[in-house]
């Protein structure tokens, strides 16, 4: 008969590792102030092993379930699920799970999710949504922190982690500029959407300063590309010259493209035409393909996820963060080079 498997112990890991056992199971277990290098050596070592925490142990030892919830109001996930694929990546990395909860803009429906969560004894929460405007927060006091992702909280002392829509914006209308356009039109949501006054006002102080004008008046609508197409038949009918139009989504850019093309204007040639959100289904489906920015909805969900396990071990970081967007430029700016061209 073969010998019986020996199941392998943390005395095993810490023995691999070069450590003792209490290092290898602070390190297992996110507790105690270990060099980053020494952690790294206890994990790798339990990896070769094939050795697992075991989490109900590891709930008793440290008071704490390893576990976190998300509320989200995203109800299709557009942005939320990046998000949460963000946060899962830095949770995971600490052998964290989500507990993900729809709030559904309904306040009962979201206060119940809240005690369930601390129900179930949640280290964390993380609440995110489908806008960017500072919201109240979920409870006045709670007993485990809470960090508020792409959505902010309207109280100064907790934690959002949000885009920089401004920067974004700004970043669109530089790269219109550099490629020579002049004549920037404006097309984007409903004036009372946080996130297209934004963008369209960050967007107009760029343009003045270096000393232009837009081309129009700002047009706001639906997040639509119905309302793209639209936007462009009111411009031209007003008689409206422009080279370039920044979109406030890129559904109302795609709109724009599709108007365009169908009245003789090409793009980039004669209209170069940014849109906002990086969304691929849009920006790959449009024809040409479009520019646009970027908000890294997975690196804003890690840095959340990152912060709220800082303040599980103590540190928490009160305040509004604005992360950086990027600028994806593809053929809808990109105009060909001409052979022979000066």
């Amino acid at each position: 008969m073969g010998k019986l498997e020996r199941h392998v112990t943390i005395t095993d890991v810490a023995a691999l590792a070069g450590v003792s056992v209490g290092t290898a199971s602070k390190a297992l277990n996110g507790r105690g102030s270990l060099r980053e290098e020494t952690r790294a050596r206890v994990r790798e070592a339990a990896r070769q092993l094939n050795f697992e925490v075991n989490a109900g142990a590891r709930s008793l030892h440290s008071g704490r379930t390893y576990t976190v919830g998300m509320i989200t109001t995203d109800t299709i996930g557009r942005f939320s699920i990046p998000v949460l694929m963000g946060a899962e990546d830095a949770l995971g990395a600490g052998q964290m799970s989500v507990f993900l909860c729809d709030g559904r803009d309904d306040p009962i429906r979201e206060q119940y999710h809240v005690k369930t969560l601390i129900g179930r004894r949640v280290d964390g929460i993380i609440v995110t949504g489908r806008r960017t405007e500072a919201r109240a927060p979920i409870s006045p006091a709670l007993p485990v922190p809470v960090v508020y992702a792409y959505i902010g909280s309207a109280d100064p002392d907790d934690c959002s982690v949000v885009p920089d829509e401004a920067g974004g914006a700004r970043k669109a209308v530089e790269h219109l500029l550099a490629v020579g356009r002049t004549r920037v039109a404006q097309i984007t949501g409903p004036e009372h959407h946080h996130s297209a006054r934004v963008r369209a006002g960050a967007a107009a102080e760029r343009l003045a300063e270096s000393g232009l004008a837009p081309a129009g008046p700002t047009l706001f609508g639906a997040w639509s590309e119905v309302w793209g197409r639209q936007a462009i038949g009111m411009l031209l009918a007003g008689g409206a010259d422009f080279d370039a139009v920044f979109c406030g989504s890129d559904q109302i850019a795609r709109g724009v493209a599709d108007a365009l093309r169908s009245v003789g204007r090409r793009v980039p040639e004669d209209v170069a035409l940014v849109g906002f959100d990086n969304w691929g289904v849009m920006v790959e489906g449009s024809q040409p393909p479009l520019t646009s920015v970027d908000m890294n909805l997975e690196g804003l969900g890690r840095t959340a996820a990152e912060m709220l396990l800082a303040a599980i071990n103590g540190s928490p970081s009160p305040g509004r963060h604005a992360r950086p967007c990027h600028l994806v430029v593809r053929e809808s700016t990109a105009v060909p080079l001409v052979p022979g061209a000066a």
